[in-house]
């Protein structure tokens, strides 16, 4: 019930706009790394030094106006040719719908197929992210268009608890893709999605390890200790060659962990997101683990 009340005022615009105003009192910071360009390179920075790598989020969706889809693409390929210049051991993740999706299917399309074209000089990659599952046929779609086009820098996003993923890496598995599996972070109805935890978790082993077996790049993303152990003995087991997969966790989530991880000597990339449009991202953030929530009131209370 808290899970589902918190993706709720996720899309709630009063309670975005009081929080969003008081962000740094509410502990936003602790997974958002800030606001403008030069405080999320000071994060990449510092996490690459820890030997991590980075994927870069520019925060916002649901973007309605076609000028400001387009200025979402320029911004990307603004963040890519700092990783250029800096020489950061960093890619970048992006959203459809934050590249107007909402408002035309094409307009998305062109958009991420440039910020893809622009990465390819530097050797940079860019993934599409999944969303709401409205919107998977749609990704997989333009995901599928631009490899088609020759375009092998990017990869895409399987939810472990839509019932369709596993079909939908079977048809995927030709193009050797590089994909990132997560368990699914948005709220979605029991007709398309594995309503218990325990269902989900089984789906999300069966895809990981379809995919380290099958697929092209896996990047198994979680903070789940038993699928991270079940991962590294699958992959020691199974022969799994290196540079085919890594770990993928969020910024400020379980630090001690990522650090374990990376002691093992597994290869480690840390969602890093930035950009003044926060706020759906801070309350799932909240919605996936009670200690977020306790770490959210303590801030409050700390002032």
């Amino acid at each position: 019930m808290l899970r589902a009340a918190l993706l709720g005022a996720a899309g709630n615009r009063g309670l975005a706009r009081f929080v969003t105003k008081h962000g740094r009192s509410f502990g936003a910071y602790r997974f958002v790394a800030g606001e403008t360009l030069d405080e999320f390179m000071r994060v990449v920075a510092s996490t690459n030094a820890a030997g991590m790598r980075v994927a870069a989020g520019l925060l916002g969706e649901d973007v309605t106006d076609r000028a400001a889809a387009i200025a979402v693409a320029r911004e990307y390929e603004g963040v890519l040719d700092r990783f250029a210049t800096a020489r950061s051991n960093a890619n970048v993740a992006l959203k459809l719908t934050h590249l107007g999706l909402a408002i035309d299917r094409d307009l998305a399309a062109s958009n991420v197929e440039a910020v893809v074209r622009h990465a390819a000089p530097s050797g940079n990659f860019v993934r599409i992210d999944m969303e709401q599952s409205a919107h998977t046929s749609t990704t997989l779609a333009i995901y599928r268009g631009l490899r088609a086009r020759g375009l092998d820098n990017t990869g895409t996003v399987l939810q472990a608890y839509l019932y369709r993923s596993e079909a939908d890496l079977e048809s995927l598995l030709d193009l050797s893709p590089n994909l990132r599996l997560v368990k699914g972070a948005y709220l979605e109805p029991a007709a398309v999605a594995y309503p218990h935890k325990r269902d989900v978790d089984k789906a999300y082993v069966r895809l990981i390890e379809t995919s380290l077996q099958r697929g092209g790049f896996t990047a198994i993303a979680t903070h789940d200790d038993a699928v991270i152990e079940h991962s590294i003995d699958f992959i020691a087991s199974k022969g799994v060659r290196e540079g085919t997969y890594e770990f993928q966790m969020l910024y400020g989530v379980r630090p001690k962990l990522q650090a374990d991880v990376v002691r093992r000597g597994h290869p480690l990339r840390i969602a890093v997101p930035f950009g003044s449009q926060w706020y759906p991202y801070f309350i799932r953030r909240l919605a996936e683990r009670p200690a977020n929530v306790a770490f959210l009131l303590s801030s409050m209370w700390r002032g």
